[in-house]
């Protein structure tokens, strides 16, 4: 028996219908296209308006997506993980809705909260459960809300966020395909940095708290940038470096998609040329977990990735939270 890969075997997704560019978005706060896409690169992002539609809903219907592209039946998955950092509830958890919509009823269902590293990081997770042989189909699903806790007067974070879901399948594999890395890793100090200061146990909603906006993404904006490129560029850089890979050897480096420049940066630091570089972010902005899987989604849809391709990933996130995987693609888009 040959090693055990966790292979992604198929991709779903649901983007908003309602798309804010950044000439409405102008309208709204003090800002202008020029400004947002010179320092951003974002220039329209999708929002989930209606508020009976909250991220379990956006669940629901890109695992639909992936159910109805692979033909996977709902009782033959064994473990649901939810990233989000935009939950329906502190409690229960959200996974656990999602799964009971779409008809999943003998599997595990959690979440993961790793800010925008989710998805890579519930990967990982996914796959020490496939390499152990205690699952064998493992969905994971990032969904994000995000305008919901977006403070639509502070212009230096309202043009960044937009509102996406994407699920993915999991599986084992003993072909070579799969996840074959990754450096997955915190570091706590960088908390402050990028917040959501009050709703939590360590300082629970009050009246003071709602009119001070600390129910919205707080971020300092330069420590963020600086620590996303270092970080990001580290744990991809050593992953590449354990796999003996240079950018000859890849197809795509897929980043999170946070910030053009933050992308600009990392790819330039690892001597990726630009046609390996998958950038999606004027169109979405930053969908915090669900930026990487869309882009998966998306690549499958257009045809630009090939079974066998070398893939390195790279994300960031708060907490701070990063990591970087290599897995080699396991299937032929239809």
């Amino acid at each position: 028996m040959g090693k055990i890969n966790a292979v992604i075997t198929g991709v779903g997704a649901y983007l908003p219908e309602y798309v804010l560019t950044n000439d409405e978005l102008s309208r709204m706060v003090d800002t202008n296209d020029e400004w947002i896409t010179t320092r951003v690169g974002i220039k329209e992002r999708r929002i989930e308006k209606d508020p009976n539609h909250p991220a379990s809903y956006m669940g629901i219907k890109a695992v639909e997506d992936l159910f109805r592209r692979t033909g996977t039946n709902p009782d033959d998955i064994e473990l649901v993980i939810c990233c989000t950092s935009t939950p329906d509830h502190i409690f229960p958890a959200t996974a656990a809705i999602i799964s009971e919509a779409v008809g999943i009823h003998n599997a595990l269902a959690y979440d993961i909260q790793a800010a925008c590293a989710g998805f890579l990081s519930s990967y990982y997770t996914a796959a020490g459960f496939i390499g152990s042989g205690l699952r064998k189909k493992v969905l994971v699903v990032s969904t994000e809300k995000t305008s919901f806790m977006t403070d639509y007067t502070d212009r230096s974070t309202c043009p960044l966020f937009g509102d996406a879901a994407a699920a993915v399948l999991i599986e084992p594999s003993e072909e070579g395909f799969g996840l074959i890395d990754a450096e997955m890793r915190s570091d706590g100090s960088g908390a402050s940095h990028l917040v959501m200061k009050a709703g939590g146990s360590a300082k629970p909603a009050s009246h003071e708290t709602v009119d001070a906006h600390e129910h919205f993404i707080y971020q300092e904006g330069r420590v963020v940038f600086k620590n996303a490129v270092t970080d990001m560029c580290d744990v991809a850089t050593k992953v590449m470096e354990r796999n003996k890979l240079s950018a000859n050897d890849l197809r795509w480096f897929i980043p999170h998609q946070a910030n053009l420049r933050i992308i600009e940066a990392v790819a330039q630091r690892l001597e990726v040329p630009d046609d390996k570089v998958y950038v999606n972010i004027e169109k979405y902005g930053n969908t915090s977990s669900a930026t990487i899987p869309v882009c998966l989604w998306e690549m499958q849809n257009n045809g630009t990735i090939k079974k066998g391709d070398n893939i390195v990933c790279a994300t960031f996130g708060a907490g701070f939270s990063f990591g970087s995987i290599y897995m080699k693609w396991g299937y032929d888009p239809k």
